[in-house]
């Protein structure tokens, strides 16, 4: 028989500073379980995050496979943002992101930047610079010319010079840069956004439905700017409710093709840091002409719902309206109001009834999710506290009351409502799309929750009983009753959703709730219906937040041609290719959010050396275990060789760090306090100990 040919895959490459490399399949391969290693000699002259054809060589007994990178099949780096370097007369830029591995070596002439233009920063002016010898130290950003190949180092040359990196708003420009988040406008966007009317026209207005007399209202952040979208509820003869859902217009102004919609593609979403944002769209639209700002006229897309007091929807209709906003109103007012504060009631007077229908009508349709099974992960979020000159000042837990569920609820509503009703029409359309979870990745979270004397009380769809071992995804032997087969665990999110419940108000409440997210696969934009695990909604789509998201902005031109009876011509081939690209800037946005707050939160706390700390337990190792700092949402290691009076070890079973005289036990879940000992700004991470006679 001939010998089988090795299997070929396409992926990006994920790359480790220590020079070896993982390949992440575009699809699943069967047999084969996670990603691809490459050996530090087999990576070539690839890059992190570039797309790459590579070789599988071998799989092993656990189905982790080994292989090689054959060629580079799209750069992911035209750009390195770092630090210049003067070295042996030679002159080089330091890669801020370590998985880039190469230096940039920049040949003489190329060390100076063109002049900036004032859009080439969403911060400060960069600094003056005249000669090399002024950038050492410098952050830059540098052009990539030749990528490395064989024993060459990549060539470049410097565009964009930032600053120090301890200075103000740098740490912006910097991950803004290292993600390649477009952050410039070109001129004819630009051109465009300025050139569209700030009056509606009477034919228009005359070929909408008006909803301008009704007490519509926004309900945003205080700092928000755009307002996507507005609600106002009523109570019908037969007792239902009235929800109208009134959606910004973005389709009106952004038309395919055009340079505003062809830029607002590229960068897929808004991108919102502490202190600044990076919008989708030109702020004269996203702050002007459609966002529904209080008291002038504004066109919308409207989701009008009949909803019977059980939260079930009676009856949908779809129009193109306008609205005339009657009030801007914050979750922090709307909370105080429907908490009883006085001042606030007499002001907003004439509302104080439209906010309790709302309140009443939101809970009745939360109660009807949760029955459905749908999950609630109500987890606490960090918010970075800034002083009047934009300094970091602390950090504490973003607030969140009835007025977030108010609106969390009725965008549910809506977008579903939408999502159904493209369904049926039998369009091609957008859905986001949350599939169930992998088993092997619901094994290990049982695994983890027995440690709490918990489980999502799991039902196989064919068992049959082996001796009790089962192979994890990374190779350990765990003790289980059965071993599952076929198409593995029946989970459904109703397990999850009572789980939750089980652990509300509990110490290790947060911990779970971090594991079990771990366990579930990412929620995505997909060309097909898959339906919403998390949501155990049948059919989802984003329809809300056109203003911020290029899906909904697509969802809406869709709506929009079944209402004028021309459904736009996107087959299932292009919306693939939008939803694969929404998804992938969707991740790039939220990988950048993540990473400016965890560098804000590293700086914060080097200035807290020797502090001591309330902190929780939330991983163990045998190298020690990871706390969560409990007022400041920080984390950190505690290494098992600090851990004074006894020697500590590792008790896998347990998953707990065991003192082998005095078995004094670290467990997951348990709080103790702790000293902050070490920042290394390099690997971004925080050490500290345990206080001795207080943990």
């Amino acid at each position: 028989m001939p010998e089988r040919q090795p299997a070929r895959v396409t992926g990006r490459v994920a790359m480790h500073r220590d020079g070896y490399a993982f390949v992440v399949p575009e699809r699943p391969i069967e047999g084969i379980e996670g990603d691809i290693f490459i050996p530090p000699d087999a990576v070539r002259n690839a890059m992190h995050g570039d797309q790459v054809l590579a070789r599988i060589r071998r799989v092993d007994r656990s189905a982790r496979a080994e292989g090689e990178i054959l060629s580079i099949l799209e750069r992911a780096h035209p750009t390195v943002v770092g630090t210049f370097r003067i070295r042996r007369r030679r002159y080089w830029v330091e890669p801020h992101d370590e998985r880039l591995g190469h230096w940039v070596e920049i040949p003489r002439g190329y060390e100076l930047p063109p002049p900036a233009s004032a859009t080439d920063r969403i911060g400060a002016a960069p600094p003056e610079v005249h000669s090399a010898e002024d950038l050492e130290g410098m952050i830059v950003n540098a052009e990539i010319l030749e990528f490395p190949r064989r024993d060459e180092p990549p060539v470049g040359r410097v565009i964009e010079v930032l600053g120090r990196r301890e200075d103000f708003g740098v740490d912006v420009e910097i991950v803004i840069r290292k993600h390649h988040i477009p952050h410039r406008f070109p001129p004819e966007v630009l051109e465009q956004a300025q050139g569209i009317p700030n009056v509606i026209s009477r034919a228009e207005l005359a070929a909408r439905r008006d909803f301008r007399s009704l007490d519509v209202v926004t309900i945003d952040g205080e700092t928000a700017r755009d307002f996507d979208d507005a609600v106002w509820v009523d109570r019908i003869e037969n007792g239902n409710f009235l929800l109208h859902v009134h959606i910004a217009d973005v389709s009106h102004y952004v038309r395919p093709g055009t340079p505003i919609d062809c830029e607002a593609a590229l960068r897929g979403t808004s991108v919102y840091f502490p202190d600044r944002a990076v919008p989708m769209l030109p702020l004269e639209l996203s702050t002007d002409i459609c966002s529904l700002a209080p008291h002038v006229d504004r066109l919308v897309m409207s989701v009008l719902l009949e909803i019977d007091p059980h939260g079930d929807v009676v009856s949908t209709e779809f129009v193109r309206g306008v609205i005339r906003s009657a009030e801007r109103m914050t979750y922090t007012n709307v909370h105080l109001i429907l908490e009883g504060d006085a001042g606030l009631r007499e002001r907003y007077a004439p509302l104080v009834e439209r906010f309790e229908l709302m309140r009443e009508l939101a809970m009745i349709l939360n109660r009807k999710r949760m029955q459905r099974g749908s999950i609630d992960f109500d987890l606490p979020e960090p918010l970075i506290e800034f002083d009047e000159f934009g300094e970091m000042v602390g950090i504490r837990r973003s607030p969140r009351n009835i007025a977030h569920r108010i609106i969390e609820e009725f965008m549910l509503v809506a977008n579903e409502a939408v999502a159904a009703h493209l369904l049926g029409a039998a369009v091609a359309s957008l859905y986001r799309v949350h599939e169930a979870p992998d088993p092997n990745k619901v094994l290990e979270f049982e695994e983890m929750a027995a440690q709490f004397g918990v489980s999502l009380g799991l039902q196989p769809v064919r068992a049959r009983r082996f001796p009790n071992l089962v192979r994890t995804s990374d190779g350990r032997k765990i003790r289980k009753d059965i071993i599952l087969e076929g198409e593995g665990l029946r989970v459904s999110s109703r397990d999850y959703q009572k789980l939750i419940r089980r652990i509300e108000g509990k110490p290790e409440e947060r911990i779970l709730h971090y594991l079990m997210l771990r366990s579930l696969k990412q929620a995505r934009y997909s060309e097909e219906n898959l339906g919403h695990f998390a949501l155990a909604a049948p059919v989802y789509t984003h329809f809300t937040s056109p203003i911020r998201r290029y899906p909904d902005l697509v969802v809406h031109r869709i709506l929009g041609g079944l209402l004028d009876e021309s459904p736009p011509e996107l087959d299932a081939e292009r919306l693939a290719k939008i939803a694969r690209a929404c998804s992938e800037t969707e991740r790039r946005a939220a990988e950048a959010e993540r990473e400016l707050v965890e560098w804000k939160k590293l700086n914060f706390m080097a200035e807290r050396l020797g502090d001591e700390f309330p902190a929780l337990i939330i991983h163990t190792t045998k190298f020690g275990f990871f706390v969560e700092l409990e007022e400041l949402f920080v984390e950190g290691f505690v290494p098992l060789e600090t851990l004074a009076g006894d020697r500590f070890g590792y008790h896998e079973t347990s998953r707990a760090i065991v003192g082998a005289r005095t078995r004094k036990r670290y467990g997951i879940g348990d709080r103790i306090r702790v000293r902050l000992d070490r920042v290394d700004a390099r690997e971004r991470s925080l050490q500290f100990s345990v206080v001795a006679g207080r943990s």
